[in-house]
């Protein structure tokens, strides 16, 4: 005989995925960027590959209700190696209707929304300009996907009866609710978030409880209501061996900075100003005092730089980071770096431009201004990280050039992998190249004048890379002029001579395109060796751009991938590379930069392919530009 309980318990089909792409969206006060943070961290711990694009509006309390105040955060979780936060959702989770307008474009026909249905009320509707009595969730307008009304509002609330909180604190907790109604939806562990809630609130033990509490509730909702009898299981992916944990992009900059200090046996010191989306490193290098960081936050841009020049006189590892507005602010005491011929490393996290612009959305439109935006002849490196995990390693190298050629590093990032997730291996020690630093400590040249030979140290003698000597203040024997005016060649006293300072001129122009015998060759990433056509990328469009050819490999086009992260000096052997296929196409997100460098250096005919749009290049974008020139 069957029981009650037995009869009453829901049937529930289990169903296994590949791979899903959720996007979370609401208001900025939503706990939206939370809740994805602790969902990708979740299926992270899990062994899924994974891919976030948070994005978010510029103001910090942007209008509530409005389609500009719409923060979202989409995921792309799967036991499939995952490349991009994906062209589009197949579920789609709005907390208010702006959320529901602004995103609904994106969803895959037959994609699930799940609204919460207390963001839908006459003054929401009003707020996100649908027309006087239209309401989306009763129209038809979504027919064609699978809607699920949940009052994720009156739910919380009910949940939190009594717990003595004001109404506004108890909605703060919805995006809770929605957390553990997903997790449940895809078979997810409570425990990691319940594991984050202790550490986050640890003096507030209240909100431990608030959160907890509703968190449950959002799980439980899923076991017991009859609206939803599906799960999706997603398996871990195959990926290579080690221990992994989830990564911003600007969390592995920090750490690729310190990893490069302590290799180098040196004191790291940044010196920034909170800029957005760059602040986060200051953030996460200020958590790390224990491994002799030392953060300080100038009053201003210029502050910032010069105090990241004065730490690396001083034998430190002077580092300064911003966006692209201070850049500019930095550009005359970047010079002084290179007349000096300091090692100073500039991190550049990228945003749309130009001015205020867009800054928190994504762009590569300070490439040119990497390359040349300082006065003068005013050569330095610039390399550039391709996604959120590989920021670890450009930084590390950022710092491994400048160090061991005294010049002037700008690493380029931009706010889609600063702010973008993805899993990361933790590296051997061993496995870390080393970077070689040495003081000078003794006089390095013979003088003879009438009263015998003087041993003299001149500041800039240089080695076989051009490399002057790194002297600290204060060593016996050698001082030297720190001044931003030319250098006569090898004593480093001021100099007015013409022929001297065109000679500098291309000696500080050669020692920057030295740095090209010391890094890797161009590699494809993807596709022949020789062929029809090439796409070459750098930055962050990496992840698009392999998605799109290996898509189109699988078609039978001929098609092949080059992406580069050494962009001035360029690698020695991309010019042959470039020479071995009939078309090169060149997806950028600003309006042709790299290309024309490629054009001047090469007089390579790229095909320029451009995005301004502050988000990042689709798959599908990039995909069908290709099928139109495979024809």
């Amino acid at each position: 005989m069957t029981t009650a309980t037995q009869e009453s318990k829901k049937q529930v089909e289990n169903k296994e995925l590949k791979n899903v792409v959720i996007l979370f969206a609401g208001d900025s006060g939503d706990g939206i960027q939370l809740t994805g943070t602790q969902f990708t961290n979740t299926s992270a711990l899990l062994g899924n590959d994974i891919s976030t694009f948070p994005n978010f509006p510029a103001e910090i309390r942007a209008p509530q209700g409005t389609l500009a105040g719409v923060s979202g955060f989409q995921l792309h979780f799967g036991s499939v190696n995952i490349y991009t936060a994906g062209d589009h959702s197949d579920v789609l989770v709005v907390m208010n209707a702006a959320a529901l307008k602004a995103n609904i474009k994106n969803l895959k026909p037959g994609g699930i929304v799940i609204a919460n249905i207390e963001g839908f009320g006459p003054k929401n509707l009003e707020l996100a300009k649908y027309p006087k009595g239209d309401n989306p969730l009763k129209n038809g307008s979504l027919d064609k996907f699978n809607v699920y009304e949940v009052d994720v509002t009156k739910l919380t609330r009910a949940c939190l009866e009594g717990s003595g909180l004001g109404v506004k604190d108890i909605d703060r907790s919805k995006n809770m609710f929605v957390l553990g109604f997903l997790l449940w939806m895809y078979n997810r562990s409570m425990d990691p978030t319940l594991s984050f809630l202790k550490e986050q609130f640890k003096k507030k033990p209240e909100l431990i409880e608030t959160n907890t509490k509703v968190l449950k509730a959002g799980y439980n909702y899923g076991e017991t209501t009859e609206t939803f009898t599906t799960r999706y299981e997603v398996k871990a992916a195959p990926m290579p061996k080690g221990i992994y944990r989830s990564i911003m992009g600007n969390q592995a900059t920090a750490i690729g900075l310190i990893t490069a200090a302590k290799k180098a046996g040196l004191t790291l010191f940044y010196g920034t100003y909170p800029i957005t989306p760059a602040s986060d490193i200051l953030h996460e290098l200020a958590k790390h005092k224990n491994f002799d960081v030392k953060t300080f936050q100038a009053e201003d841009e210029i502050a910032a730089v010069c105090t990241a020049i004065g730490a690396s006189f001083g034998g430190n590892l002077g580092i300064t980071g911003s966006s692209g507005p201070g850049i500019a602010l930095k550009a005359e005491a970047i010079g002084l770096a290179v007349m000096l011929e300091l090692p100073l490393v500039i991190v550049n996290v990228q945003r749309g431009g130009p001015s205020t612009g867009l800054p928190t959305k994504t762009e590569q439109a300070d490439l040119l201004q990497a390359l040349y935006g300082r006065n003068g002849e005013c050569p330095i490196v610039v390399v550039a990280a391709s996604s959120p995990s590989d920021c670890f390693q450009m930084a590390y190298d950022a710092c491994r050039i400048s160090l061991e050629h005294m010049v002037p590093v700008m690493l380029l990032t931009d706010g889609y992998i600063a702010n973008g997730a993805e899993p990361w291996r933790f590296p051997n020690a061993k496995d870390i190249p080393e970077i070689k630093v040495k003081f000078a400590t003794r006089k390095n040249s013979v003088i003879e004048n009438g009263d015998g030979k003087i041993e003299k140290f001149l500041p800039y003698l240089r080695d076989e890379k051009l490399s002057r000597p790194w002297a600290l203040p204060g060593t016996k024997g050698m001082e030297h002029r720190i001044g931003g005016i030319e250098k006569e060649n090898e004593t480093g006293n001021i100099s007015y001579d013409p022929d001297n300072h065109e000679f500098m001129v291309k000696l500080r122009q050669e020692k920057v395109d030295r740095v090209a015998n010391y890094i890797p060759e161009q590699k494809i990433d993807n596709g022949r060796e020789k062929g029809k056509i090439l796409v070459l990328g750098w930055g962050s469009t990496y992840g698009s751009i392999k998605t799109a050819v290996k898509e189109c490999i699988d078609m039978g086009i001929d098609v092949s991938h080059a992406h580069v992260k050494y962009m001035n000096p360029l690698p020695k052997n991309l010019g042959n590379i470039l020479k071995n296929f009939d078309k090169v196409l060149m997806p950028e997100m600003n309006n042709g930069q790299f290309s024309k460098i490629i054009r001047d250096q090469f007089l390579t005919p790229t095909i320029n392919f451009n995005k301004i749009k502050g988000i990042p290049f689709s798959a599908g974008e990039l995909k069908a530009k290709i099928e139109e020139l495979n024809k």
